[in-house]
């Protein structure tokens, strides 16, 4: 057995010393006698010898409240459980290009913008003790949110990115130099970034390349998607009345930096073609982004206050009762 607070115990070895004092230094009774030898001869009844059952009574009353409070518990089993803790930096890419049409959801089109935010959410949801961060790019590239387990604030922070925060732009490596920042101090033993992009770097001051040897001399993983259809994607622009009309644009992601940006980091390159596949990846970047460890704890418990509680409550009624009746004083 185990208690929730048991601090609450000292009040115990304080209280009934306490009490057991003020007993004996109780006030005397109204009768005086002018001499106790008067006494001494008459026999002694039984209700005179256990007189001090009352007291009893309340000294254990007392002392199972003080223990109902401590909050005491059992340990019904022991549980292990299995976490799979990791720090992940996202990068989305949230350039201009990313405002072509070619994903869909539940029948509805969406630009690439919109799906990649649907299923990055997706993804937080699915991890549990991880510490997730996240960068957004265009021309240049910034930390919306830091390595966090505060899932609920980073979500929050994923809704608000939008078009043209920044100058318009494919940072791919400032953006993985950016994410890697973040991630060079941690002290997790698994490190990884998720780039998203559908574009070629042509922004910014940091090679691709140079940022992924660099991620790779800090033990950071790189996963590279390239999103987008191939060949052309239905592109919106407002003609001069302000109406939105479509055209056809080209996918130009360069794959070939993505794969090497992977390869050097130890990562992996994905390509996304639809809201599926970005889907699948994401998946498939969770399966594989795990690293299990055993934890032993006691979480299981059966609260035992209610007994402790019931216990006192018959002892003080006991007490009542034998004090209205067995010992009843007539003042």
């Amino acid at each position: 057995m185990i208690f929730k607070t048991p601090w609450i115990l000292i009040l115990i070895p304080v209280v009934v010393p306490f009490m057991i004092w003020r007993n004996r230094n109780a006030r005397p009774p109204s009768v005086r006698f002018p001499s106790r030898h008067l006494l001494l001869p008459l026999p002694r009844s039984w209700k005179t010898r256990f007189m001090g059952v009352l007291f009893i009574l309340r000294v254990l009353t007392v002392g199972l409240f003080i223990v109902a409070l401590a909050g005491p518990r059992a340990v019904r089993e022991e549980t292990k459980y299995h976490f799979e803790g990791i720090d992940i930096m996202l990068a989305l890419d949230a350039s201009r290009s990313m405002a072509a049409e070619d994903f869909s959801f539940l029948g509805k089109r969406y630009n690439r913008l919109e799906i990649s935010k649907k299923v990055v959410e997706e993804f937080v949801d699915g991890r549990q003790h991880d510490r997730i961060g996240l960068v957004v790019f265009s021309g240049l590239a910034y930390t919306v949110c830091p390595l966090t387990k505060d899932y609920v604030w980073l979500k929050e922070n994923l809704k608000r990115i939008e078009f043209d925060l920044i100058k318009d732009g494919t940072a791919i490596g400032s953006a993985t130099s950016t994410a890697l920042i973040r991630l060079r101090e941690s002290d997790a033993k698994s490190k990884v970034i998720i780039l998203l992009t559908d574009g070629v770097n042509n922004a910014g001051t940091v090679d691709p390349l140079e940022a992924a040897h660099a991620s790779a001399a800090y033990g950071v993983r790189i996963y590279t998607i390239g999103a987008g259809t191939k060949g052309y994607a239905p592109y919106p622009v407002e003609d001069v009345f302000g109406r939105t009309r479509y055209q056809q644009v080209i996918t130009d992601v360069d794959e070939d930096t993505l794969r090497e940006m992977a390869r050097v980091s130890g990562g992996q390159y994905f390509r996304a073609t639809d809201t599926a596949s970005l889907r699948q990846i994401y998946k498939e970047i969770d399966q594989m982004e795990k690293t299990p460890f055993e934890e032993t704890g006691y979480r299981d418990y059966k609260e035992l206050f209610p007994y402790a509680l019931a216990a006192a409550l018959v002892l003080l009624g006991v007490e009542l009762l034998l004090f209205h009746t067995v010992w009843l004083r007539i003042p």
